[in-house]
């Protein structure tokens, strides 16, 4: 147990990067130009990064290694959806990391003091349920993925090439504010603002148009969710075990 606390606690740590970029924007020019304060720089940063450590998905890489071993076998033939055994698994890794990320948030504030601040009830809400939106939305894409370990034994490999685009258009470099507007426009049009600038900018306080943004998040719900259902049925019937 102390060694599975620890592996948390490391990947846990690993999603810092938000934070890192919270050190180059606030004394970046960029920043005062677009009308967004050291402050604000701090808030939205430290926003991105609690919201990244409930919204990472891992499901490829365990999905993977199951089909690779062949443990996947007896786990289609119990009655609950593998899908479901998955996405449990990665809510309770969220628990467990709760304590580690109260723990950064506060050294965070004892080190921006000006940073800190108390979302009111409202936005806070809007923020816990589109971070939950962008858990399962970037859940759901990655398992589309996922479905393609039927036919590759390496489909993790195609997962990477999501990251890209995720990294430039989530807003985790920098808050979608400083970006063009029709590169902004575009961003919004796609999925990956939902699983962090979204949430981010409703905890931190920042302008953002919540309803356009929830409808966004449903539309994309409404094609992954039978894709993925295409793809598993697709692909259950092409399994053929693996392992020993």
């Amino acid at each position: 147990m102390l060694e599975f606390r620890a592996e948390i606690l490391l990947w846990a740590l690993s999603g810092v990067m938000p934070l890192l970029m919270f050190s180059l924007w606030s004394s970046a020019p960029a920043g005062a130009a677009a009308g967004i304060s050291p402050q604000a720089f701090a808030r939205y940063f430290l926003a991105a990064f609690v919201v990244r450590q409930f919204t990472v998905v891992w499901v490829v890489y365990a999905f993977e290694e199951d089909n690779l071993l062949g443990r996947l076998s007896p786990l289609l033939l119990q009655p609950l959806p593998l899908i479901w055994r998955y996405a449990a698994a990665h809510l309770a890794e969220q628990a467990t990391r709760l304590p580690f990320v109260m723990v950064m948030v506060a050294l965070f504030f004892l080190a921006v003091p000006e940073a800190v601040w108390i979302p009111s009830p409202s936005r806070l809400l809007l923020a816990l349920l589109a971070a939950h939106l962008g858990f399962w939305l970037n859940f759901l894409l990655q398992h589309a993925i996922t479905m393609l370990c039927f036919w590759s034994e390496r489909a993790s490999a195609l997962e990477r090439f999501l990251f890209m685009p995720y990294l430039f258009l989530s807003g985790m470099l920098a808050p979608l504010d400083l970006y063009p507007e029709a590169v902004r426009r575009f961003a919004l049009l796609t999925p990956f603002p939902s699983m962090l600038y979204v949430p981010a900018q409703l905890a931190s306080g920042g302008a953002i148009d919540a309803l356009a943004a929830f409808r966004t998040v449903a539309l994309w719900l409404a094609v992954l969710i039978p894709l993925n259902l295409l793809l598993w049925r697709a692909g259950v019937r092409r399994y053929a075990a693996m392992g020993g």
